[in-house]
């Protein structure tokens, strides 16, 4: 196992912390020198905050214990690629590297729809490395998506049936 496995299976492990209180399984850990340094996972509908993204969170967590808003020479690995917003604050906070598990098709910008983190008009760019562990990371997503809308379907049945005794 390599060790973008190795820490891959970290930003997993924060992943499924997430998926305990039915967040949107994401996950991220930021490393340093070889060690984790911050970890994070999603808590949007938790916090109800729109910034509240895996990502975000291990920065924020990683600015802290270093003392400054420069990670330089830091590696993020997350489980889905991060969004624009995200992107946008990895690039800020000038992480060196980026690894990624599942690419994401509707809000992608580490590659996907565009490469925020490659983009030479800024003054930093990151290296990226895409689909470390992508499979079991998009499992874990599609597993987590699968099981929200069979629970809607139930409820709205059920939901259905309770309006339809009232009547009775």
């Amino acid at each position: 196992m390599s060790i973008d496995e190795q820490f891959m299976l970290e930003a997993i492990k924060e992943a499924e912390k997430a998926r305990e209180i039915n967040e949107v399984p994401i996950g991220a850990v930021i490393v340093l020198n070889g060690q984790i340094i911050a970890r994070g996972y999603n808590l949007r509908e938790t916090a109800q905050k729109a910034t509240a993204h895996a990502e975000l969170l291990a920065i924020e967590e990683a600015c802290e214990k270093l003392g400054t808003w420069r990670l330089e020479d830091t590696t993020l690995y997350v489980t889905l690629e991060p969004c624009p917003m995200c992107a946008g604050s990895i690039v800020l906070s000038r992480v060196k590297r980026v690894v990624y598990g599942a690419t994401d098709p509707k809000g992608g910008c580490c590659g996907t729809l565009m490469n925020l983190l490659d983009d030479t008009r800024f003054n930093h760019q990151c290296e990226v490395v895409a689909g470390v562990m992508g499979e079991a990371c998009g499992e874990l997503l599609s597993t987590f998506f699968s099981q929200l809308r069979a629970r809607k379907k139930a409820e709205k049945k059920l939901l259905k049936e309770q309006k339809k005794q009232e009547e009775c």
